[in-house]
């Protein structure tokens, strides 16, 4: 077996340059407006299906608004400035104790200069959210997070690999969609520790090289499959 350096590295932490924009531009821009401390923008919300990269794109403005001068807090956690970004992801699974206490945030926020950046699985109409919430969530810019295509996932594997002049064949790609993870970040990981695999074997990016891979670092992280190896 090789060495666990095979491993599949984690993927980077999520960032709005490492967001595929895909169909999202407009939502991107918005996102990264909001973080701006002077931003006059007091509520987002957006939703879309698992996968679409809704969760990834909070986790990016939670991180990207205090490099712009603005705190981020997430909707967890103790909440003590009006002035901040607060966030708050799956919506939908707030109970009515949390779904009071983001009602009142909302307006405490409006007042103190503080923004609210909201994901859901759904959009507003849609979710099961006592009525004055879901309106405060419509008053503001609603997006629908919409999911890469497999042809887009596919075109931004092969820019990545472009920009690190790599090869990379249509089946590698193609591979990699039906048999890994699917997120793009974890697309991406996959796709640079090949090339590490590619040059510590001496070996072109293949299929057979892929599943290479993939096999070993399955191995890796199996535990019975050490202990029987």
């Amino acid at each position: 077996m090789r060495q666990l350096a095979l491993r599949i590295a984690e993927p980077p932490a999520p960032g709005f340059d490492n967001f595929v924009t895909g169909r999202n531009a407009e939502l991107l821009a918005a996102l990264r407006a909001q973080c701006l401390p002077q931003s006059a923008e007091r509520m987002i919300y957006c939703w879309g299906e698992t996968g679409s990269g809704r969760t990834h794109l909070l986790q990016a403005a939670a991180g990207h608004a205090p490099s712009m001068g603005r705190r981020s807090v997430w909707f967890t956690e103790n909440i003590a400035d009006a002035s901040a970004l607060v966030l708050v992801d799956d919506v939908e699974r707030l109970d009515a104790a949390a779904q009071a206490r983001l009602f009142g945030l909302y307006n405490e926020l409006r007042e103190g200069g503080g923004c609210l950046l909201a994901a859901g699985s759904a959009a507003p109409a849609h979710l099961p959210l006592r009525p004055d919430l879901l309106t405060r969530l419509a008053w503001g810019l609603v997006y629908q997070v919409h999911a890469l295509t497999d042809q887009e996932k596919i075109a931004a594997l092969e820019r990545h690999a472009q920009a690190r002049a790599l090869r990379l064949p249509a089946e590698v790609s193609a591979y990699l969609l039906r048999h890994g993870r699917r997120d793009m970040r974890s697309l991406v990981a996959t796709l640079d520790a090949l090339d590490r695999h590619s040059l510590e074997t001496k070996r072109p990016i293949t299929l057979p090289l892929l599943r290479d891979l993939l096999q070993d670092t399955a191995s890796a992280t199996d535990p019975y499959q050490e202990s029987t190896s």
